[in-house]
């Protein structure tokens, strides 16, 4: 089953984050995104750039993410900036990756597609 069709699950709190073998399996599925590189002191995160022909196209897009993120309780930090909104995924619960960030992803690449 396609990670769009998927619906996020609650992570439980301190449970691990997913590890190099599992983000390799999903990130094929969200090509578009950039997972960050492994850092001790910051968790990892998906984020990804997306760009508009103006102000009101960001905040189009930004309504269309808050629907998705708020029907699958999976919730992204979004910055606006007029034409462009950055996007970023994590799972506070496991500090870090977790499937709901691929998720939610590619339910947003869907949406737009």
């Amino acid at each position: 089953m396609s990670l769009k069709d998927r619906s996020c699950k609650p992570c439980k709190k301190g449970a691990p984050p997913l590890g190099e073998p599992e983000i390799a399996l999903l990130a094929p599925e969200v090509r578009d995104w950039t997972v960050s590189a492994p850092d001790p002191a910051k968790p990892r995160r998906l984020d990804r750039r997306f760009e508009f022909k103006n102000f009101l196209g960001s905040m189009a897009f930004l309504n269309l993410v808050a629907g998705l993120a708020e029907a699958e309780q999976h919730h992204p930090d979004l910055c606006v900036h007029y034409n462009r909104v950055d996007v970023s995924l994590s799972t506070h619960d496991v500090n870090g990756l977790s499937e709901n960030d691929f998720i939610l992803a590619a339910k947003i690449d869907a949406a737009i597609a």
